[in-house]
């Protein structure tokens, strides 16, 4: 049958059907008018006026091609960080750059590692490109620098590190990050996925910038789809040593951001009073939510970002399962995780305060 469909038609080429596609959090509960989208972390604050006026003025500018350079957004950026622009390039989302960098780098056959919880775009970019993901235990629901080293070989290429970390709000200290490079061969590609370092407020961690600017094989990613607002308009950015940006700039589309993201993106980064009205309200209510959900005896792993892991009982009337139904019935939507390997689990979104009360009290009434 499969040699007849080959005749027939074009075929993939081989392992493309095998890859598991990435699904996104629910958007809509049929037959819940207002619904609470607390799916995809995206922020309750919103984008900086700055960045909507910006987006607006760029409606009388549409019939020519965006800056294929992105100066305007690198240059915003290289400001704002203390960085040199040449090392910095942008893309259609930080998804966008991995994606490249598992173009450049992966052979078929070459090895990618990955934590057992981290990210799925992670998995899904490396079988893309023909390469073998290699997925490690963590401990404690937080990232293992044991484990990745113990699953080093010759065929890795590339180490993916999400810090902090997606579905769980864990975090890696910068001791143990530095640690984790020191083992990794200088021929393996360090990738810190730092979509949600705007947020972490620990004296022991950092994003990755001087590790890169003291490393041949380190690239931290940024993303502009969280704390800054703007998860539609797809703004990712990376910093990495110059050989790096002149191997993935090869095959970087011509044009692959568009003007209005380049032009918001860059308001959106000088609006720091914004930026820390995002940080403000997103800790308050973490606390306030990892408090109140504590109280009613579920566990909530420790989180340094915009959003929560909400573990629930094993016992018929109470599992994720049923909180999922229960909560998506009064319109609060909530991600399910199972796929990250947390079967009894939601992800929930810091919302706004209606939001955030509308849950805890749901669940309340749920538990009871």
């Amino acid at each position: 049958m499969t040699s007849a469909i080959k005749n027939t038609r074009p075929m993939p080429k081989a392992g493309v059907l095998n890859i598991a596609a990435y699904v996104p959090g629910k958007e809509s509960v049929e037959g819940v008018a207002k619904v609470y989208k607390l799916s995809s972390n995206e922020t309750a604050v919103g984008p900086s006026p700055h960045a909507i006026e910006a987006y607006r003025y760029l409606s009388d500018n549409l019939y020519t091609y965006p800056d294929g350079q992105v100066y305007e957004l690198r240059k915003a950026i290289a400001e704002a960080h203390g960085l040199n622009i040449d090392n910095i390039l942008c893309g259609n989302g930080s998804d966008e750059l991995l994606g490249l960098l598992c173009q450049t780098y992966l052979a078929p056959g070459d090895e990618t590692i990955i934590t057992e919880h981290g990210f799925a775009i992670y998995k899904i970019q490396t079988q893309a490109a023909g390469g073998v993901p290699v997925t490690v235990k963590e401990k404690d629901e937080r990232v293992d620098v044991d484990a990745i080293l113990a699953a080093v070989n010759d065929k890795t290429k590339i180490v993916f590190i999400a810090n902090p970390a997606n579905p769980t709000g864990t975090y890696l200290p910068m001791e143990e990050v530095r640690r984790l490079h020191a083992g990794l061969p200088q021929n393996v590609l360090l990738v810190l996925d730092a979509a949600y370092a705007e947020y972490v407020r620990r004296n022991d961690y950092a994003a990755g910038i001087e590790l890169v600017s003291d490393s041949e094989n380190v690239v931290m990613t940024r993303t502009f789809s969280k704390i800054y607002g703007l998860p539609a308009l797809r703004i990712g950015w990376m910093y990495a040593p110059l050989h790096v940006i002149d191997a993935v700039g090869r095959i970087r589309g011509p044009f692959n951001m568009n003007s209005a993201a380049i032009a918001a993106g860059a308001a959106a980064i000088q609006d720091r009073a914004h930026l820390e009205t995002a940080v403000s309200f997103t800790d308050h209510w973490l606390n306030w939510l990892t408090e109140e959900l504590t109280k009613l005896g579920l566990r909530v792993t420790p989180s340094v970002t915009n959003f929560l892991l909400i573990h629930f009982p094993d016992e018929k009337g109470k599992t994720a399962d049923e909180a999922d139904a229960w909560l998506s019935a009064r319109g609060y939507i909530l991600r399910r995780v199972g796929g990250y390997g947390f079967p009894n689990a939601l992800r929930m979104t810091v919302g706004t305060e209606e939001a955030n009360r509308g849950v805890v009290a749901a669940l309340t009434e749920f538990i009871k």
